[in-house]
């Protein structure tokens, strides 16, 4: 049973990447990468920051937004984003939701965020701070609290 699904659009750094798949095989969720890619599937920073779990994660990758969004049509999608209204902490997860992140340095386009506003969370953060939190950082904090509502399935 696949718990959650993590997608990463157009991620462009690499260890937030390996981060993000360490976290998947420690979890049992599908990551989802949406290309273009800021990197190779190759990078050696990727493959560090994974370490070996690489044989552990459930892997898809996508070759467009238009095409991931075709692929997870039936499910529930949340798309994290600085601009969004609601809290993260809030949201009502469910078992094979897609929790949604975007590229570092833009995040999610708008037009995603406008066209499902009620699916948009975010990450509270200090006002007059930082612009956002660290990739890897926000996909763990998202993902452990969804599992946290799912009651940790398959985790010990």
């Amino acid at each position: 049973m696949i718990p959650l699904h993590i997608a990463l659009v157009e991620p462009e750094i690499p260890p937030n990447t390996g981060n993000v798949a360490r976290l998947c095989a420690a979890t049992g969720c599908r990551l989802h990468l949406v290309e273009p890619l800021g990197f190779s599937i190759d990078d050696k920073a990727l493959k560090r920051a994974g370490l070996d779990y690489w044989h552990l994660v459930d892997l898809v990758v996508h070759p467009s937004l238009d095409a991931f969004l075709e692929a997870t049509a039936a499910q529930r999608r949340w798309y994290l984003s600085t601009r969004a209204r609601s809290n993260y902490a809030d949201a009502p997860y469910q078992t094979n939701d897609v929790l949604v992140f975007g590229k570092e340095t833009k995040g999610l386009p708008q037009s995603l965020l406008d066209a499902e506003p009620e699916r948009g969370l975010r990450v509270p953060i200090r006002p007059g701070s930082v612009r956002s939190i660290n990739l890897s950082t926000t996909v763990g904090i998202v993902a452990y609290a969804a599992l946290a509502r799912l009651g940790f399935p398959d985790l010990g």
